[in-house]
Order: C-alpha cells, then sequence, then structure tokens
C-alpha cells in the first residue's frame, strides 16, 4: 500500500538535540559533551518514568529538570544565566541540513508530514519556527492533549486519527531506536535514521529501512 502519510519526531530527528554541546562547552570547559548526553538521557528516563506513573509533565519543564539533575551530577555550577543560555539554546535547536529537502519532496510528491513528538505544543511551535520548517509540515502534533509521552500506543494512534489514515498508509520516522521500536509495536511501518551509527536494540524489533539522514525517507518511498 502506497504511503499517505510521513510522522517525523522531532528531537534528534529533525533537531540535533546535541547542538546545545557548544554552548554546554562555553560555559563549563571539557564537560560540554559530557553536560549534553547526560541531558538528554535524563530527559528521556524522565519521560518513561512519568508515561508509566501518569505523571505527565510538560517536555520542557522536564528539559529543565534534566538539566539541573545533570549539572548538579557532574558538579557543575549551573548559575541562573548559564541555565538560562544553555536553556534557550535548547529552545532553538540547530536543524539537520537535509529537512527542507526531504519536507519539499515529500509536498511535491502529495504525500503529508507531520512532526508527532514528546515536546509540548509551545515548545514545538517555538523550535519549528527557528528551524525554518513551518511552512513544510501539514501539522505539528504534541503529546501534550494526551498527557503522556512515547512509547504510549496511543500517541501514535494520535498521528493516525488526526489525519484519518490507516496504520499502512503511514510511514514513522525517527532517529531515537527506542521511538521506531514503540512505533513498530505499534503497528507503523519505521525508518530508522541512526545518525550515530548505534545497533539496533535488542527488542524483536526491525525497521523498513535504516540510513544516517533522512535522505532514507526518500528511498523508502523511491522519491530520491
Amino acid at each position: 500500500m502506497s504511503k499517505k502519510l510521513v510522522l517525523f519526531d522531532a528531537y534528534g530527528t529533525l533537531l540535533d538535540v546535541y547542538s546545545v554541546t557548544d554552548e554546554a562547552e562555553s560555559a563549563f570547559p571539557g564537560q560540554g559533551k559530557a553536560l549534553a548526553l547526560l541531558w538528554r538521557d535524563k530527559q528521556i528516563e524522565y519521560t518513561r518514568l512519568r508515561a508509566l506513573s501518569q505523571r505527565y509533565k510538560h517536555f520542557w519543564n522536564i528539559t529543565e529538570d534534566a538539566l539541573d539533575f545533570a549539572c548538579e551530577a557532574l558538579k557543575l555550577n549551573l548559575t541562573p544565566d548559564v541555565r538560562q543560555a544553555l536553556l534557550a539554546c535548547y529552545a532553538r535547536l540547530r536543524a539537520y541540513p537535509e529537512n527542507v529537502e526531504v519536507l519539499q519532496a515529500l509536498r511535491r510528491s502529495g504525500i503529508r508530514t507531520a512532526i508527532l513528538s514528546n515536546g509540548n505544543i509551545k515548545m514545538l511551535d517555538t523550535a519549528v519556527s527557528a528551524a525554518d520548517m513551518t511552512d513544510w509540515l501539514d501539522a505539528v502534533l504534541s503529546v501534550e492533549p494526551l498527557q503522556t509521552f512515547k512509547t504510549d500506543p496511543r500517541v501514535y494512534q494520535y498521528g493516525l486519527d488526526y489525519f484519518g489514515v490507516e496504520v499502512k498508509e503511514a510511514l514513522f520516522v525517527s532517529s531515537n531506536c527506542w521511538d521506531v521500536c514503540g512505533a513498530t509495536w505499534f503497528g507503523l511501518d519505521t525508518v530508522w535514521i541512526n545518525r550515530l551509527g548505534l545497533p539496533l536494540e535488542r527488542l524483536d524489533v526491525v525497521p523498513v529501512r535504516q540510513g544516517n539522514s533522512l535522505r532514507a525517507v526518500l528511498e523508502q518511498l523511491n522519491l530520491s
């Protein structure tokens, strides 16, 4: 069945979550990479714990909590000014260079596109606007109305329901292998954008395609 919709994860997939490293390194010489990695790991860990325990909190506030934890764990002196600078950087993460090219190709082909993200609505609107992607997306969908996080199956269903498409008519794209696993378990065809060259998670999941950039989506849909 041909695809009518491509759903993209945002953070890590369209937006480089590690583009905060330079700002972190400037604030904490020699610790920038470690801070960026721990900040991201804690951010995702907190979404999982909150989803499991039905303790929803906006993704932006979780991002703040994760930053505070990471700095304390690494024994970094997080002053209010440095905290504000790091969070400002996260609000406007650098977009990957091939994003617009791929989104434009999908638009020309008649395939609808949307973000389906853990980010809350305000956070996503700011990031998408800063990345100049607004004109190339049919929707930016947040888990906020559901008050949960991926990999809750309701999140993936929400993306389908919004566009009124069947599961086999949609393709889900993420750079986060855990997200690819959740979407595949749900029943979606998935493309894993494995930018870091990581091994596949041992969760009995195989995406329909794997690549190191969004161009893998075009290859999967025979649009390249």
